[in-house]
């Protein structure tokens, strides 16, 4: 989201002693209440500008975006604020009927993550009938290797967050039954830090989006009782930092993304 916006609100006034103009931050009472409108407007009219830095350098995950904003909008009760038809064409368009898979955009490569996200704005809009159902789910289980990890696309990198993300899509399309669910979640449990965490292969970091994602998995595999919940949640709480965030790694600042990543989990 564009930065500036933060400043926009803010409040002017001149000191008598200096007639300096200061900027002050919102109150604490304003930042309450949420511009519900003004996220609204900003989702619908990013999409417009094409020809801006922001839209160049996100383009290859356009559809991770379109995620992004559309659960954003429904979240508000705005979903129709989009045409519907447009984004399922737009949507569809991304599609590699050959491989079952969805890139970030018309023409880029299929990858794990742009299929989750384009099966999950399909059923935002409860459209799931323009899929080749088996196809896609073929294309995801197909990801899975003989240790029980998943791959992200055909290249072959292996990581926590493939697994969560193969078996969410898995499990909105009602096909769980076409992996090995057993060895996905060894190799999730295999990913356990002494420190209640998980990192994104076996002896890796903990970090708060692995730990979301091998969390998520856990739970769609009804296996969470591998996971030791006091000790997690000791470490999910002492990444809140002085100013009220969480961070994903010791030392590292607060952002709104581990943030979240925390309290789902």
């Amino acid at each position: 989201m564009d930065r500036s916006c933060c400043s926009r609100g803010a409040v002017q006034f001149r000191l008598q002693s200096s007639g300096k103009t200061k900027q002050h931050e919102p109150s604490k009472a304003a930042m309450a209440e949420l511009a519900a409108d003004q996220h609204v407007r900003y989702i619908v009219t990013v999409e417009k500008k094409k020809d801006s830095f922001e839209s160049l350098v996100m383009e290859h995950i356009r559809l991770n975006g379109a995620y992004w904003g559309l659960t954003t909008l429904d979240l508000l009760h705005e979903l129709h604020a989009v045409d519907a038809a447009e984004v399922v064409e737009w949507i569809m368009s991304c599609y590699h009927p050959e491989s079952g898979g969805f890139g970030g955009n018309v023409g880029h490569d299929p990858h794990v993550l742009y299929t989750l996200s384009a099966v999950q704005v399909l059923c935002l809009f409860d459209r799931l009938d323009v899929l080749d159902v088996d196809k896609v789910a073929d294309y995801v289980s197909g990801l899975q290797n003989e240790d029980g990890s998943f791959s992200g696309d055909v290249w072959g990198e292996v990581d926590t967050r493939f697994a969560y993300i193969a078996l969410c899509t898995l499990s909105l399309l009602h096909h769980l039954h076409k992996i090995d669910m057993q060895k996905a979640v060894d190799f999730i449990v295999s990913c356990k830090n002494l420190d209640g965490g998980f990192g994104a292969m076996p002896g890796g970091e903990s970090h708060a989006g692995q730990i979301f994602c091998c969390v998520g998995a856990l739970a769609i595999a009804g296996s969470l009782h591998h996971i030791d919940r006091d000790l997690l949640g000791w470490w999910l709480c002492e990444h809140q930092c002085k100013d009220g965030g969480l961070n994903g790694w010791p030392e590292k600042l607060a952002d709104v993304c581990y943030s979240c990543g925390c309290y789902q989990a």
